[in-house]
């Protein structure tokens, strides 16, 4: 049995779910049994004798993710390779008092949840504010954008140079990535269009490296690597 975290006694009805179907959701994805202390809220997991070490790996998370907010249908992404959690504690921006703790929720949720749900749109992750943290959870490149988005506001930014940041970000980013594209894709076109135009070049190619892959042993073997096709011959030339 490994334990894997402590939830809030307020979070594990939700991690448990109505008759105990979150808890099977997430022990059909990871593949292990969990056990959730009902009174301490520490959550433990029997793994299958066959588990695949990146879920291993990555269940904590999806654990951390619930008791800090996250709607389990939403955490249990973090299971995916590709995607990644990143917990904030307010506390450690604005200090322990619980007055400039909720200022700060304030600012980062915004009016009518406005700020919060721009940053989600723009960096394409989600975000859960509970307490004193600030989950967020997304693929490497949208955590790259919310990051400092949202380190912007903890600092004491104001929400327009925030977003006006964010959406630069967003566009550099994007920009970025179709040059990459745009490369790639000329390598590939430029490497097709000269193989066209020396026909039998691959084929050369393939043989040259099947030769230098070769290490004679006799010299019978040294004769033939050196023995010349029937179209090919040696010119030499003074300079």
């Amino acid at each position: 049995m490994e334990h894997l975290s402590r939830v809030p006694k307020d979070r594990i009805a939700v991690l448990i779910g109505k008759g105990g179907q979150t808890r099977k959701m997430i022990e059909n994805a990871c593949g292990g049994k969990l056990t959730i202390d009902s009174q301490t809220g520490d959550v433990s997991i029997l793994w299958d004798e066959e588990v695949d070490p990146i879920k291993k790996m990555k269940i904590p998370d999806v654990i951390n993710a619930v008791g800090r907010g996250l709607a389990p249908k939403r955490a249990i992404q973090l299971i995916e390779d590709e995607m990644f959690l990143r917990i904030y504690d307010i506390r450690e921006w604005v200090g322990r008092q619980p007055k400039q703790t909720r200022r700060m929720r304030g600012r980062l949720i915004g009016t009518n949840g406005r700020i919060r749900t721009l940053i989600e749109e723009f960096s394409n992750c989600e975000i859960a504010i509970y307490g004193s943290t600030v989950v967020v959870i997304g693929e490497s490149e949208g955590l790259e954008l919310a990051t400092p988005a949202i380190e912007g506001i903890l600092r004491g930014s104001e929400h327009g140079t925030v977003l006006f940041g964010l959406e630069k970000d967003r566009k550099r980013q994007r920009l970025k990535s179709k040059n990459l594209d745009t490369f790639q894709e000329r390598g590939k076109q430029t490497t097709d269009s000269f193989e066209s135009m020396v026909p039998g070049l691959s084929e050369a190619r393939k043989r040259r490296r099947k030769e230098e892959q070769i290490i004679p042993q006799s010299d019978e073997e040294k004769q033939e690597i050196t023995n010349l096709a029937e179209d090919e011959s040696i010119l030499y030339e003074e300079e």
